[in-house]
């Protein structure tokens, strides 16, 4: 069996580590893989998977004209039409979307080709941007247009900042283009995704839900000094982490947070930016991101409670990282993260006190079983998933 994957970035980051991990379980079984990507680069170890779309012109071109034009998802027409071709050549067997948005390929020239290949096409949605007219998330602004065509779309930086709106000719087009393609499955790492795409367009299509998991190999309790390194001992540790911070991360309600507890806690907020360093108060220990997964397993382990004060989030790693290492997660009532927590570990959206009390009281140290983890068990769901005859 020949199986093609199709991803923004390959080998690197959340979904890109995902598609090379489904590939290696895949080749394990015997069969060959292909990741089709478009942006950055490629871990030396992945590079035989790796099948670029487009040139760094072309994407610099396609990132333009998204900001200029909202032409996100819709350039890149004569590089998406190269790949093609290779892929025909290719002969796939399965073709396994993810992230097509991340201006790199023109999903119009890809999806005639999927409508008339007949091949057996799975999509998995990390986001809403399918059906939406060009934001990921919607959560935090509240809003439900997406269901009835992004009519009158206030949001120019909901996803990246654009210069003219066209929220409303970008649903139109989505909706035309994603529907219609025979043999194709949606997957989503959540119930709650899972959910509105059942209230969308792309409603028609069955639905799968398999959760994302870690490397419980790299993701493990690792002891350190990092606490006497800081001059924390002594302190109880409130951990949050993310890639990049900000309201809909709740940067602010940490800081609130920090004012509710006693000197016996200490926030620590990893991933900042150097501004976001300088502007922090004195009681958060603000730090940048990491230099590698053995470093935040550190911090994780030395963590007493992982806090995620997310207003928007579709099934954060992060949750499932921290419990990896051995400490309890409390999250606020959004999206797909309740779903990677027990239920008595869900703070209301937004209620800083409560969180606050619910640390003061504190966090039993109970945690998802291996099985909830392991990325290894969802994973295999995918290779399922391929060779279910139709």
């Amino acid at each position: 069996m020949k199986i093609l994957q199709i991803n923004v970035v390959c080998g690197v980051k959340s979904t890109g580590r995902i598609t090379t991990d489904i590939a290696a379980l895949a080749e394990e079984r015997g069969y060959d893989c292909k990741i089709g990507y478009g942006r950055e680069g490629v871990p030396a170890p992945l590079q035989k998977y790796a099948v670029k779309i487009g040139t760094p012109l072309s994407n610099k071109y396609h990132a333009v004209v998204s900001r200029a034009l909202a032409l996100g998802g819709f350039a890149s027409k004569a590089a998406t039409k190269k790949f093609i071709k290779w892929v025909e050549e290719y002969d796939p067997d399965v073709i396994h979307m993810h992230n097509i948005h991340g201006a790199y390929i023109h999903v119009g020239v890809l999806f005639d080709y999927l409508k008339r290949s007949g091949k057996k096409v799975v999509w998995t949605l990390h986001d809403c941007w399918s059906f939406t007219g060009q934001c990921t998330h919607f959560s935090y602004d509240g809003c439900d247009r997406w269901k009835s065509g992004c009519e009158g779309c206030r949001y120019k930086r909901s996803y990246q900042t654009v210069w003219t709106n066209k929220a409303k000719r970008n649903f139109a087009w989505k909706k035309e283009i994603f529907s219609g393609v025979e043999n194709l499955t949606i997957t989503t790492p959540s119930n709650w995704l899972a959910g509105l795409i059942k209230q969308s367009f792309l409603k028609d299509y069955p639905v799968e839900v398999i959760h994302n998991g870690v490397d419980l190999t790299r993701f493990k309790p690792v002891p350190s000094d990092v606490k006497s390194r800081h001059g924390l001992d002594g302190k109880k540790i409130i951990l949050g982490a993310a890639t990049a911070w900000g309201e809909r991360k709740g940067l602010q309600d940490f800081y609130k947070l920090a004012d509710l507890l006693g000197k016996e806690y200490k926030i620590v907020l990893i991933g900042l930016t150097e501004k976001q360093i300088e502007t922090a108060p004195n009681s958060i220990l603000a730090l940048p991101a990491t230099d590698g997964v053995e470093e935040l397993c550190t911090w994780y382990t030395a963590a007493d409670v992982f806090v995620n004060c997310t207003y928007e989030d579709t099934y954060p790693m992060v949750n499932l990282e921290a419990q990896a290492c051995g400490t309890p997660v409390l999250t606020y009532a959004t999206g797909g993260s309740v779903e990677s927590v027990f239920a008595e570990n869900v703070i209301p959206q937004g209620d800083v006190v409560a969180l606050a009390e619910r640390i003061k009281a504190g966090v039993e140290n109970r945690l998802l079983p291996s099985d909830r983890l392991d990325k290894q068990v969802f994973y295999r769901q995918y290779l399922s998933l391929y060779e279910k005859k139709d």
